[in-house]
């Protein structure tokens, strides 16, 4: 008997999904069937992994790692409405972090008295027979659909598939009554099966040739040309481009809000990331490319373009029409893809037309300039390595510059090949400074708002590093401690054990949340709250704040330690990474620093 469920299960197999992450209910008897028909005939092994997850908004975590790493979706499958909500944040952060994975969910059954078989049965299908299923997700979708019956479902996969890795790429959403998983296609099945190469993605958007002309020809005049970029680095194939062009002409690049390494820190024209401060270069530049990037600077922290600077957006999705407000006063705004937009004014800049425009002098001397505000950025970055902080704990620096360094002395690549995980969130520039990644790929962020990525990431990321065949040597997820209970860790701890996974865990504890405390003060300066501790303003944990490694423990049989003083910082950090590369388990370091 073929069922919908066998032909969408065969069809994602078909089309190149390898993992599912996924939390099962009372809809999925057709899927679990399928499953077991399929490990029945095939030693054990069903054709597309699949990864149980007793959380959904870590399953959904771990496809966003997957596919970060991986560069194809993976799929997730979670229990009608309630699993559906259940996705929480990670919903948030796939969508703006514009990941493709493709999320299914079961329906409660539509018939009531046994009429069709998968007909209601259990007591929960009353209550999870929701009007609009689809609508808890449709705003953060690329694309939703109910399936109604198995003869279209792989041709709705394929659907959902080309929406989710098409620019610009995000998350799509099927879902499918029991009744219509459990339908019996007959002899005509076989006919079902789809030609998956007539499907393809959609070809990444180009500029336009006036687009090109405008942009090569400004950044060759300018005398202080900037590229600011966030997430171009996505696509590791953008990051020798950028290089190259920024090698050519001069260019200082920076980073605004960042979700990936996009260009090396040791690039001698990359000049830093913001987060949210004040943006000194945009004093300087008269030509601004803002490339791939949600927000290239913040107008109420001070910074704005100076007088005359012209200003070009490259984006795929330049209007950012999942947001509510967003705009930049700009010459020209393109829709185009980053990979492909650097390679055409690459092509513009060397072409023998330009070369009576370029000022080679001008462009040596600008060179020079950017390597010497390159290496003054460094020498500060060093400077707060090396500074001690008050009492006997450790800065953030200190911390991250000595794990850093236990990287390079302790994997066999030096380095090169660590994976990092940043969701440290009020320390975000920090871990990408005290980082300082160099390698394409090489730190990941969920592109999003929503805490809680962390850990699922971690697991997933490994998983799609196998099927890159580009394992990471080691890999170490960077959190605040609000950042790590948000990340359900007995969930998050069981899974990396049952599923090969082992990972690093650095928990920056400063006893709270500071984000909201930061933003009160953003506000209110020198207010009734800017004097109150965190405790008193409801952000803080202490006295009595979990034992994060314990958690680790008692879900996963991790290695944890703490680390209260800077004496013992440095072995103790070596100990944690020899424990996840020898003994291939995870292990959670509660690092004490600066209380809020």
């Amino acid at each position: 008997m073929t069922t919908t469920a066998a032909v969408f299960l065969r069809t994602l197999y078909q089309a190149g999904i390898t993992h599912a992450f996924v939390n099962w209910g009372n809809d999925h008897p057709a899927l679990l069937e399928e499953l077991e028909r399929q490990r029945v005939g095939n030693d054990g092994n069903s054709d597309i992994r699949i990864v149980t997850c007793p959380n959904e908004m870590v399953a959904l975590s771990a496809a966003q790692g997957y596919a970060q790493v991986a560069g194809k979706p993976a799929a997730v499958i979670v229990h009608v409405d309630v699993g559906t909500q259940a996705l929480a944040g990670a919903v948030h952060n796939v969508d703006k972090g514009r990941t493709p994975v493709l999320i299914f969910a079961g329906g409660a059954p539509f018939s009531g008295q046994g009429e069709l078989k998968g007909s209601k049965n259990e007591w929960p299908m009353w209550p999870q027979d929701v009007p609009d299923q689809a609508a808890i997700v449709r705003q953060y979708m690329r694309y939703t659909a109910q399936v109604l019956s198995g003869r279209i479902v792989g041709k709705l996969v394929m659907r959902a598939l080309q929406f989710a890795s098409s620019d610009p790429q995000g998350p799509t959403y099927l879902w499918a009554r029991r009744e219509v998983m459990e339908e019996d296609l007959g002899p005509s099945a076989s006919s079902l099966t789809l030609d998956v190469t007539k499907w393809p993605l959609v070809q990444p958007g180009a500029l336009d040739p006036i687009a090109v002309q405008s942009i090569s020809v400004a950044l060759v005049k300018a005398n202080f040309p900037l590229i600011i970029t966030a997430h171009a680095g996505r696509n590791p194939l953008t990051i020798p481009l950028l290089s190259a062009l920024s090698h050519t002409l001069g260019i200082a690049v920076t980073t605004s809000c960042p979700s990936a390494v996009c260009l090396p820190y040791s690039h001698p024209h990359f000049l830093g990331t913001s987060f949210a401060g004040k943006n000194y270069l945009l004093e300087k530049a008269d030509v601004i490319l803002i490339l791939d990037t949600d927000v290239p600077w913040i107008d109420t922290n001070d910074n704005a373009p100076k007088q005359g600077a012209r200003v070009f957006v490259v984006d795929p999705d330049p209007l950012k029409q999942g947001m509510g407000w967003s705009h930049v006063d700009a010459e020209l705004i393109c829709r185009a893809d980053a990979e492909v937009a650097l390679n055409q004014l690459y092509e513009a800049v060397q072409a023998p037309s330009m070369e009576d425009t370029r000022d080679f002098s001008a462009i040596a001397e600008r060179a020079v300039q950017l390597k010497g505000m390159h290496d003054e950025y460094i020498s500060r970055l060093e400077t707060l390595e090396t500074s001690l902080a008050a009492g006997p704990i450790s800065s953030v620096a200190n911390i991250l510059a000595t794990l850093r360094q236990a990287t390079i002395d302790l994997t066999p690549s030096q380095g090169q090949k660590t994976l990092w995980i940043n969701e440290a969130i009020s320390n975000y520039p920090a871990v990408f400074d005290h980082v300082r990644p160099d390698v394409p790929g090489s730190m990941i962020c969920s592109g999003g708002t929503s805490l809680g990525y962390a850990l699922g990431a971690a697991i997933g990321a490994q998983l799609g590093a196998e099927v890159a065949e580009n394992v990471p040597e080691l890999t170490v997820a960077v959190v605040g401690d609000g950042t790590f209970m948000f990340c359900v860790p007995s969930s998050a701890y069981w899974i990396a054990r049952r599923y090969e996974t082992p990972f690093l865990t650095i928990v920056l504890n400063n006893g709270g949340w500071a984000s909201p405390k930061n933003s009160m003060t953003g506000l209110h300066p020198s207010g009734h709250g800017s004097k109150a501790s965190g405790a008193r303003l409801s952000v803080g944990f202490g006295p009595d704040m979990p034992d994060y490694g314990q958690i680790a423990v008692a879900a996963g049989r991790a290695w944890a330690r703490k680390i209260e003083e800077r004496e013992s910082m440095k072995s103790i950090i070596e100990e944690a990474i020899k424990i996840v590369l020898e003994e291939k388990r995870c292990a959670v370091l509660d690092c004490i620093v600066e209380s809020i």
